[in-house]
């Protein structure tokens, strides 16, 4: 099957400072909270080592379909402007895609601008994949900015 190319970035502005945003992304419990639990969502395993070179992953379920794995590897982050990681996804232990993904953060008075920019390779899917992955990563944001009105 052939390869597919495709970029995305998704601009949300956050009702919060840069360090609480940033933090919902340092901090395994927050994270876990908005990246990883939903409902109809069973998680076997989720890892965080937040730091350059350090690596996420897990292994989840939803609705008791097949079996998701996320590998990611952090490659460079500065605190409260930027984080880079490269990531994995698996369906049934097959490799479904490959993405690159730039986060960066600017202050807007007491707000946040975060700028999500997703560079993928999709194996398997084409672009129905696409359109999936960026609406799956829209939907994993609003879960985010649920965080801020905690």
């Amino acid at each position: 099957m052939t390869v597919v190319h495709s970029t995305f970035t998704i601009d949300r502005v956050f009702n919060a400072p840069v360090p609480r945003v940033f933090n919902a992304f340092e901090n395994p419990e927050i994270r876990r909270r908005w990246f990883v639990e939903g409902e109809g969502w069973e998680v076997g395993r989720y890892e965080l080592n937040f730091q350059a070179g350090g690596r996420e992953g897990g292994v989840f379920r939803f609705q008791g379909g097949p079996e998701i794995g996320n590998d990611t590897l952090y490659t460079d982050i500065i605190p409260n402007e930027r984080i880079v990681f490269a990531y994995t996804m698996t369906i049934a232990g097959k490799r479904i895609s490959s993405s690159l993904v730039t986060v960066q953060f600017t202050a807007e008075g007491d707000k946040t601008r975060m700028s999500y920019t997703e560079q993928g390779a999709y194996f398997e899917g084409g672009q129905d994949a696409i359109r999936g992955r960026e609406a799956g990563t829209k939907e994993l944001l609003e879960k985010l900015a649920l965080e801020f009105t905690r």
